[in-house]
């Protein structure tokens, strides 16, 4: 099968005039989105640059330190990312959340690419690091939720939680409420795109695969496992994320600690 058609440095530049479309609506609008979208665009553009190098560099000497490297660079950056954007302090939550995604990852990735595809070298930097960059970025974006979920809704019932507690319930039987609920506050939404995937829409790595010259059934094979990968790591993320973090959150009395979020400038 042919490989996929090359896209010049030209005509990826006429794919920047799409861009008129919703800019022109953010102008019409006065929506204020129009700087923040341009600077999206050439934060996006940089970086997708300097990765295709850096990646470029890393498929061709296939160095397992640099493989390794690059991965622990994604966690750190992933797990940096989820404390931000869940409006946590980083000195409680940073740690916890970091562990959870190396422990996520490694029993995923061990087992994908180890197990399931019978690699001799699991440090082959085209599988490794793709694979790992779907599990994180999927694993990053819900913790986020979950973790939002979780502490938010303890935040609002903090006397069902000490009622719990008063009546003889354990740490983890008057948390139940919240864990659950930030379950499938998290999970629901990847469960549902499981359910509907190829049906809707073909999946990033799945296009890529085909239009790569990939044999279909092969893309298919490749993205049910892959599909449930993503599953199960983001499961083990936000379980072990919340548990974890949970040990830095709470008092010895079991009393949750007051400032768990980062404090806002006003203004």
């Amino acid at each position: 099968m042919n490989v996929a058609q090359d896209i010049g440095w030209l005509d990826l530049s006429l794919g920047y005039l799409l861009l008129i479309v919703p800019l022109y609506f953010f102008y019409k609008y006065k929506t204020n989105l129009t700087k923040p979208t341009l600077i999206a665009v050439v934060r996006m553009t940089l970086q997708l640059l300097f990765v295709g190098v850096y990646l470029d560099v890393i498929f061709t000497y296939n160095n397992p330190y640099f493989n390794i490297l690059w991965v622990v660079i994604m966690i750190f950056i992933a797990a940096f990312t989820t404390v931000k954007r869940s409006g946590l302090r980083r000195k409680i939550f940073l740690i916890p959340v970091l562990i959870s995604l190396i422990i996520s990852i490694l029993i995923v990735d061990f087992y994908f690419l180890g197990f399931i595809l019978g690699m001799d070298f699991i440090l082959e930097a085209r599988y490794l690091i793709p694979i790992t960059g779907m599990l994180i970025g999927n694993c990053l974006s819900n913790n986020i939720i979950a973790l939002n979920s979780f502490y938010d809704h303890l935040s609002k019932e903090q006397l069902l939680y000490q009622y719990s507690i008063a009546n003889g319930a354990t740490q983890a039987e008057a948390l139940q409420i919240f864990f659950r609920q930030a379950l499938q506050k998290s999970l629901n939404p990847l469960i549902a795109t499981t359910a509907v995937v190829g049906l809707i829409s073909l999946p990033g790595m799945m296009t890529g695969q085909i239009l790569g010259g990939s044999n279909p059934m092969v893309a298919i094979k490749y993205q049910i496992l892959i599909m449930i990968t993503i599953l199960v790591s983001t499961m083990i993320t936000v379980i072990l994320s919340i548990k974890i973090s949970n040990k830095f959150v709470f008092t010895s009395f079991d009393i949750p600690k007051k400032e768990i979020r980062r404090k806002t400038s006003k203004g």
